[in-house]
């Protein structure tokens, strides 16, 4: 097992918190979803280190990262993951999205596709409308006024009290959304949270769907891992994208909700390491997207 360090970097005046493991190999960069953190990515890390480079970033407004007022939607904080990647040292890299970091990394290589190898998306968003009703109400007008106190200090308190008399009967990704719920008691949290919620949904469900652009990126290795019991982002999005793309790789975890990465992770890390070793990078660049767009416009393309 890799060792999984913790560092920071300061990119554009922002402190940005991130893990690191192994020191050789190609650079895999994991991302995490809304009200996350880098850390949830830890067990995986110590798996892939032991044959890749691996950063998994605190995102802007999340974890340990600045939560400062600015642009939370998915093309910032695609830009922000790129420029941390570039600070390192890193120009090309494969992706690996979770939740909302699977929208970050489709928006990553519709946006830099010289700079993306490969694509995973683990329960992702941005391939459908539905979303759990709990992410849609806090897109709601007034849900800041909310949120302070179902997130509040004795709400916390009870579920850390809960936690240590029932807590090894709840599944690890439960413990994490927990997690992520309690950290917006926090106020420069709980405004980036609002304001990345505000950005891809609405109370309809997702506003963003990444599906009618991802024929630019059809010579992209990509793996699809989903949930069977996903209660966030139903399972039919995976299983639709992976009919969709026949030539993606998709794999489904019976018994396991949400987080995959938490819930299961030597079984993904297991899934993500044979596809980096069985798959060719890509070599895409801004032409091979403009002879695809001229190609669309033309009507050659339906």
């Amino acid at each position: 097992m890799a060792e999984v360090t913790l560092h920071s970097h300061v990119v554009h005046g922002h402190d940005v918190r991130y893990a690191r493991s192994g020191t050789a190999g190609p650079v895999v960069a994991l991302v995490h979803g809304i009200a996350s953190r880098a850390a949830q990515w830890e067990r995986v890390m110590a798996v892939l280190g032991d044959r890749y480079r691996v950063i998994a970033p605190d995102l802007l407004g999340h974890g340990l990262s600045a939560k400062p007022r600015g642009d939370y939607s998915l093309g910032a904080q695609a830009c922000g993951v790129r420029d941390l990647l570039a600070a390192l040292g890193h120009d090309r890299v494969s992706l690996v999205g979770h939740s909302l970091g699977g929208g970050i990394a489709m928006q990553f290589a519709y946006q830099f596709p010289e700079r993306v190898e490969r694509l995973a998306l683990i329960s992702s968003g941005g391939l459908g409308r539905e979303v759990s009703l709990f992410l849609r109400a806090a897109t709601l007008p007034g849900s800041e006024l909310v949120l302070p106190l179902l997130a509040g200090s004795w709400v916390r308190a009870t579920g850390r009290r809960l936690d240590r008399a029932v807590g090894r009967y709840v599944p690890a990704g439960l413990h994490e959304a927990l997690a992520g719920f309690g950290s917006l008691g926090d106020a420069p949290t709980r405004s980036a949270f609002v304001h990345t919620a505000r950005s891809v949904i609405d109370i309809g469900g997702q506003r963003v769907d990444g599906r009618d652009r991802l024929y630019l990126a059809e010579d992209l290795p990509m793996l699809v891992v989903w949930g069977a019991r996903d209660a966030i982002l139903p399972v039919a999005h995976g299983r639709a994208l992976a009919e969709q793309l026949p030539g993606a790789r998709y794999v489904e975890f019976p018994g396991c909700g949400h987080f995959p990465h938490l819930a299961e992770p030597r079984r993904l890390a297991d899934v993500i390491d044979d596809w980096l070793a069985t798959t060719a990078p890509a070599q895409l660049d801004a032409a091979s997207l403009t002879e695809r767009l001229r190609a669309t416009g033309s009507g050659r393309r339906s």
